[in-house]
């Protein structure tokens, strides 16, 4: 059975974000862009699926941007072929969704691997409409994995516990941080991943769902004030924080 990883573009959680001119959007301008930290997880699972069931390991990513140095480190790491698909028009998660689920239609049957969310949006919808469109069963946020001949045994983590979940192959799982240990590609395998194929395709953006009215960033944060020193400021505090901050 083949594995796929989706794999998103963000940027940097370091980066000073601006709002580009027609308030829609983040100005690109000195961005840094890297792989979405969660897809680190799913790339890793991925891999493991392969290691377990062979067949072929295919990272997708849909977007605009110039992505191959990440993509070659996705080779680099495990994966046998990189797929980039480049919209017509911004696409939202179920554009993505769409484009990606296409995409694989040839390369079923398939486990899907994605990360929990992008850390630009914080949508985490991609993953589970792809499930849908895909006519998969899906497991989401899985903090754990083990996989078995026929499917996965799986952990996430839900309000005052953990709950465990047993699902055949084909799935889509979204991966959270920490769900295992991402490795690291030596020197030779990044030689070797310059001889992968990566696939740059031109497709029609699918009609949007998603409309961005207004984008615009948190106001600032007012400056720190220091009540007093010791207990005799406790009672101060407690009324600021009742009256002014409005927090008890």
């Amino acid at each position: 059975m083949n594995a796929i990883c989706c794999i998103a573009r963000v940027p940097d959680t370091a980066t000073r974000i601006k709002v580009s001119g027609e308030g829609k959007s983040v100005d690109p301008e000195s961005v840094q862009y890297v792989i979405n930290p969660y897809d680190e997880f799913a790339l890793e699972a991925a891999i493991q699926f392969k290691e377990r069931h062979g067949g072929e390991l295919v990272v997708i990513h849909v977007g605009s941007g110039d992505f191959s140095k990440d993509l070659r480190q996705c080779l680099a790491k495990g994966a046998d072929r990189a797929i980039q698909l480049k919209p017509s028009a911004p696409v939202g998660p179920h554009g993505i969704s769409a484009l990606i689920a296409e995409k694989v239609e040839s390369l079923l049957p398939a486990t899907v691997f994605c990360g929990k969310q992008a850390v630009d949006g914080d949508v985490g919808a991609t993953g589970i409409m792809l499930a849908g469109l895909l006519d998969i069963p899906a497991v989401s946020k899985v903090s754990s994995i083990e996989f078995s001949d026929d499917g996965a045994t799986c952990t996430r983590e839900i309000e005052g516990g953990t709950e465990t979940i047993e699902t055949t192959s084909p799935c889509v799982f979204t991966l959270e941080k920490g769900a295992n240990e991402p490795r690291r590609a030596g020197l030779k395998e990044i030689m070797a991943a310059k001889k992968k194929p990566l696939d740059i395709e031109d497709v029609a953006a699918p009609a949007s769902k998603l409309e961005v009215l207004s984008l615009e960033l948190p106001p600032p944060r007012p400056e720190g004030r220091i009540v007093g020193e010791g207990k005799d400021c406790v009672p101060d505090l407690v009324q600021l924080l009742r009256e002014e901050a409005k927090v008890l």
